[in-house]
């Protein structure tokens, strides 16, 4: 499903590594030309579950422009799969990313030097004390800094392209309410809420960043994800009502699977600036979802209740995404990148489980 020359011996950081990062590294970690992978995190405990991936850790955090220094010049391809802050319209963590991303000057050249004043500096320097070598517990979450070798020099010999190739992971609730209607990716942003106008900033910035050739980022605008540990079970054993059928909103999928693949693919061929929908081919509302994942794990159906008695028994964050109806139309992703789904769309997914009584 995806073809891996453009990926062999590349260095590839993933920021935000969870769930779909994770899967993201079990995909790269089965071609036959591995890539160096690494992962930027902030929580040292994360770091075991990072290298038993397969993954680098290198520490840093989003939050903290002054940590993330050591990314200039680390990586190929960057997969950009972390949220925004939880506050304000803009994203704050992307805008440090592009800023630490920017290829460092070449330092300024040195004055031309006397053999005589060659030879001295050679003489001082061979009774300086030698700096520690570093202890190889911390050597995986430090890696060398870029400025131990020239930037060309290095991306050269990496196979570096003059700029990193970014792919971030938006949401399609940047369009806001269609009514239902089927929309491709010409669809102007709407955002409803502040945590899609976070991402529509987020996609902005990576938009200049790419028009003044400081990166080249591609955009996948992702729907619900689901999996096998990414299910609403929780919700249905707590008997969380749905909407009726004339209440109903539409809502577009992706199994957690799929989307590595996506994301991995749009790293070798998506266009600079360019959206995509990673969706599957569904086109279910929100209840009949959730009634196919109960009777696919022998649970009772969610009851329904009017829009109204919604608005006085559910969590405001709950009915914000059901708000929201739209279906999303997902030609680019079969034309331009050629994508085959191992899931079509959620029926083929349950499918594969084991019956329940």
């Amino acid at each position: 499903m995806i073809a891996t020359r453009t990926l062999r011996r590349a260095r590839i950081l993933i920021v935000g590594c969870g769930d779909v990062g994770l899967r993201c590294v079990a995909q790269l970690q089965a071609r036959r030309s591995r890539p160096r992978i690494f992962a930027l995190t902030r929580r040292p405990e994360q770091t075991g579950t990072l290298r038993a991936a397969g993954a680098v850790p290198v520490a840093g955090d989003l939050d903290v422009r002054a940590r993330l220094a050591r990314l200039t010049g680390l990586a190929s391809v960057v997969l950009h799969l972390a949220p925004p802050a939880k506050d304000g319209d803009d994203d704050l963590r992307t805008r440090r990313l592009i800023a630490a991303l920017k290829t460092r000057r070449r330092p300024a050249a040195r004055p031309a030097q006397s053999g005589a004043s060659r030879r001295a500096v050679r003489g001082a320097s061979a009774f300086a004390p030698r700096p520690a070598k570093p202890s190889t517990s911390t050597r995986t979450v430090r890696p060398k800094s870029p400025s131990i070798v020239p930037e060309r020099t290095r991306r050269a010999a990496h196979g570096h392209p003059a700029r990193p190739t970014l792919v971030y992971a938006s949401t399609t609730g940047v369009y806001g309410d269609c009514g239902g209607a089927r929309i491709d990716e010409t669809r102007p942003a709407r955002p409803a809420n502040a945590r899609a106008k976070r991402r529509v900033a987020a996609e902005r910035q990576l938009r200049r960043a790419t028009a003044r050739g400081a990166l080249k980022a591609t955009i996948a605008r992702i729907p619900g994800i689901y999996a096998g540990n990414r299910l609403p079970l929780a919700r249905l054993e707590k008997r969380t009502p749905a909407l009726l059928e004339q209440d109903d909103v539409y809502t577009s999928h992706i199994h957690a699977d799929d989307l590595a693949a996506i994301l991995l693919r749009l790293a070798t061929h998506g266009r600079p600036a360019r959206v995509i929908h990673a969706s599957d081919d569904s086109e279910l509302k929100m209840g009949d979802y959730f009634d196919r994942v109960a009777d696919a794990f022998g649970l009772a159906r969610p009851p329904r209740i009017s829009r109204a008695e919604a608005e006085h028994e559910l969590d405001p964050t709950l009915l914000s995404f059901m708000r929201e109806s739209r279906r999303l139309a997902n030609a680019r992703l079969k034309r331009e990148l050629r994508v085959r789904l191992r899931y079509p769309d959620v029926d083929a997914f349950l499918r594969t489980l084991p019956p329940h009584p």
